[in-house]
């Protein structure tokens, strides 16, 4: 880059874009540089570092609206993308609900504490990769090692609207994995571990990562096939997950302004027991997804989407709000490449009163996923069928392994039937804790 700031550099950019006729515009600059490493058996085998800079513009004609990216953010070039942009713009159907949104200043991004001036360089990751792949190795019953790997990255976003908008911020990322194999031949089990935080001084131990890995493996050894039932399912936290990425996507305003959602009247009902809420806070300080402003530029706010089971809100964006006739509610993402879409942020299931071991305490027989393959979920009907792999529960306690199953229900029903323990982490963005949902199919022998 010529050093120029990013503020002149978008204040530029829309400029051409008045220039070009544009009736209004909006402009997104992402800088990214990334080092990632990985080792295997003592072996590095990937070792790639990466810098990036990607310009994004948005322009409008009356109710038309088009949009350009490239990497190349070098002032000479910027009449040439807003003449193509508005020149796409007068071709494409007209859409009454495209809109740029009036935006407010945003919330100083230091607050949030996203950026770590820690900057490792090879030899260091080599050494956390090298930690992780070590640990995992040396469990017993561990054979063998796809690798340990290490990364870092940096970003840095910058928005400017032909309104008068302008905000900016940087984030950071550390991160450390595993991933073990046990056992010889077709007998053989993989699994896996990783952490990843804004600051190194919160990343967790790696040989702490790489030995849950080699065990997570191990433990994995000589899977069987049940017979299929019903019963009880436990989920691990590292695949709990994935109901609240069902549930948010289908509240997503996008969807609901389709009718393409099986929750698009569940509006202030009940859908989650009554003791239960989920929470989505963008101004989490060091949070996985925290940013102080959204796509378009709006505000976020910690708030429940889901509270004492009630559904309170949709995920909206400027669009998909117009289209029913509501208010954003901040959660429009987007890249330099594609219009805004609701999307959550720092997104959880609050967690029960429960420990994972009571959770399951009185089940007879059950089962307890560790892994979920597959994507079988019908958004429309809700119905929901994932292939999995775990072990049993018999009288509470976790017994032989179990692959090559799936398991089945309609997740309006799945919704209403779980319960959370008390080990809530944030992990990974989207995070839950171990839950339980009694009544599933599972389809095996």
């Amino acid at each position: 880059m010529s050093g120029i700031p990013d503020a002149d550099i978008l204040a530029a950019l829309l400029e051409a874009a008045r220039r070009a006729g544009a009736d209004q515009a909006d402009a997104l600059l992402v800088h990214s540089a990334s080092l990632a490493v990985q080792r295997r058996l003592g072996a590095i085998e990937q070792l790639e570092r990466s810098e990036s800079t990607d310009v994004g513009l948005r322009v409008f004609l009356g109710n038309r609206m088009a949009i350009v990216s490239g990497t190349d953010a070098s002032l000479s070039g910027f009449a040439a993308l807003a003449e193509r942009a508005v020149a796409m713009a007068q071709v494409v159907p007209e859409d009454s609900y495209a809109t740029l949104l009036d935006a407010p200043e945003p919330i100083d991004a230091a607050s949030l504490d996203l950026a770590d001036e820690a900057e490792p360089d090879a030899d260091a990751l080599l050494a956390r990769a090298a930690l992780a792949e070590e640990a995992a190795l040396g469990v017993q019953g561990v054979t063998n090692s796809e690798g340990g790997s290490a990364g870092w990255s940096r970003g840095s976003r910058a928005l400017a609207t032909s309104r008068g908008f302008f905000g900016a911020y940087t984030r950071s990322s550390h991160s450390v994995s595993a991933t073990a194999l046990a056992g010889e031949g077709t007998g053989m089990q993989r699994d896996y571990d990783y952490a990843s935080t804004a600051f190194l001084s919160d990343l967790e131990d790696a040989v702490a990562v790489g030995r849950r890995a080699g065990e997570q493996a191990v433990a994995r050894l000589n899977p069987v096939r049940p017979k299929s039932t019903k019963l009880s399912v436990v989920y691990h936290p590292r695949v709990a997950n994935s109901l609240l990425g069902h549930l948010v996507g289908a509240i997503n305003g996008a969807s609901i302004a389709r009718g393409t959602s099986f929750l698009k009247d569940a509006l202030g009902k009940q859908i989650l027991p009554a003791s239960m809420s989920v929470m989505d806070d963008p101004l989490r300080p060091r949070g996985m997804r925290s940013r102080p402003f959204d796509g378009e530029g709006q505000r976020g706010q910690r708030r429940a989407l889901v509270e004492n089971g009630v559904l309170t809100t949709w995920l909206l964006d400027g669009r998909s709000a117009k289209q029913l006739g509501l208010t954003t509610t901040g959660h429009a993402a987007r890249g330099t490449g594609g219009p805004p879409g609701p999307a959550p942020t720092n997104l959880w299931l609050q967690p029960g009163a429960l420990s994972p071991e009571a959770l399951m305490a009185d089940i007879r027989e059950g089962l307890y996923i560790t892994e979920l393959i597959g994507m079988g979920v019908n958004g429309i009907t809700g119905d929901y069928s994932r292939g999995a792999a775990g072990f049993m529960i018999r009288d509470g306690k976790l017994a032989e392994a179990v692959s090559e199953i799936t398991i089945a229900g309609k997740l309006p029903e799945m919704f209403l039937a779980m319960t959370a323990a008390d080990d809530l982490v944030y992990k990974r963005g989207t995070d839950a804790p171990t839950l339980r949902i009694d009544g599933m199919t599972l389809a095996g022998a």
